[in-house]
């Protein structure tokens, strides 16, 4: 499934300025004198000079006050100036930790996340994938926080994965989890390139399980709920993804914990850490069950006659280890479950 993109393609004009150099003090020479009423006097001392410390204060808010100008300018002209000023003040300035450097910081790398965006989109557009992973790395390397490259990444990388390709399936599935740790960490303001907040979770945390439900089920199978939990979610009316995620859960979650549960508890007495395993167990069972059975409750077309038959006898296969060998109530869990919230 493809997320429409939501970007905002604004036109960004390539130039090259050669920065004004900096106004500096003039050298002045001042003659030596001596006073005539006394031969033996030292000569009579100058004015003291600027100091250097006063002289980068002066120079670091003139070039401040000029990045300023530019920015603000409603001149298109002038506006492109904006950025080498402040390239420069970072060039000479970076260093300090001062609230004008983390200013100027700032809006030199939302610029040049603007300016990327346009680039890597029309790669993306044009299913050159290849190409959009080779412009996002350097991107991605200079500034980890870059959402819109992480995730036009692993949009470019799930896309080519779909078309058979897997040679980006590991590196997509490594942007994927950058970018969902931006997410959760809240450092995201802006979904570019998807619709709302929501959707990008959703999206690539189902990109990210779906590339690593073979070798790491326990991790697609947390990947896969959180993308199926969101409201309003792009996979709402997959079968697949549901299907998915019941498979997930099995593998990578409760055949482990119950084989571990056998070997520590196989013809044991009861015991409060028994009794708590068992409760994980039943828990994982039921988000198993509830999984299959959305699955086979959306598989309702003709064409999925023989699909729905596969994963219904699964759901029963797990259905009845869990309820005494019995399949009572079966018919009446798929009939209801797409009415009620996951497990």
């Amino acid at each position: 499934m493809i997320i429409k993109l939501s970007l905002n393609r604004a036109r960004f004009a390539c130039w090259i300025v050669t920065i004004v150099a900096l106004l500096g003090l003039p050298a002045l020479i001042f003659a030596q004198t001596t006073t005539t009423s006394s031969p033996n006097m030292p000569p009579i001392s100058p004015i003291n000079p600027t100091m250097a410390g006063t002289r980068t204060d002066n120079d670091r808010e003139s070039l401040y006050a000029q990045f300023n100008d530019y920015k603000r300018n409603p001149n298109p002209e002038q506006q492109r100036f904006a950025y080498p000023t402040a390239k420069e003040f970072l060039r000479l300035f970076g260093g300090e930790n001062t609230a004008d450097v983390k200013e100027v910081r700032r809006w030199v790398t939302e610029y040049e996340r603007q300016a990327h965006q346009r680039e890597l989109y029309a790669a993306y557009n044009a299913k050159e994938y290849a190409k959009t992973f080779t412009l996002g790395r350097p991107m991605v390397k200079a500034d980890p926080e870059y959402f819109f490259g992480l995730a036009i990444m692993t949009e470019a990388g799930y896309d080519n994965s779909l078309a058979g390709t897997k040679n980006l399936d590991t590196e997509t599935a490594e942007y994927a989890r950058q970018a969902i740790a931006l997410l959760d960490a809240g450092k995201v303001t802006r979904p570019d390139p998807f619709k709302n907040l929501d959707i990008a979770r959703s999206f690539l945390n189902y990109t990210l399980a779906t590339l690593v439900k073979d070798e790491a089920p326990a991790e697609a199978a947390i990947a896969y709920g959180k993308a199926l939990k969101i409201a309003d979610n792009p996979f709402s009316k997959d079968p697949i993804a549901y299907h998915r995620l019941g498979i997930a859960i099995y593998k990578g979650q409760l055949a482990p914990l119950s084989n571990e549960y056998n070997e520590k508890f196989g013809g044991k007495q009861s015991s409060a850490e028994q009794t708590a395993m068992m409760y994980k167990l039943m828990k994982l069972s039921d988000q198993a069950i509830d999984a299959y059975a959305r699955a086979v409750a959306l598989m309702d077309k003709p064409e999925q006659k023989n699909a729905r038959a596969q994963a219904l006898t699964q759901l029963t296969t797990l259905y009845k280890a869990f309820h005494n060998n019995s399949d009572d109530g079966l018919n009446e869990l798929i009939a209801g479950v797409l009415s009620k919230p996951m497990p």
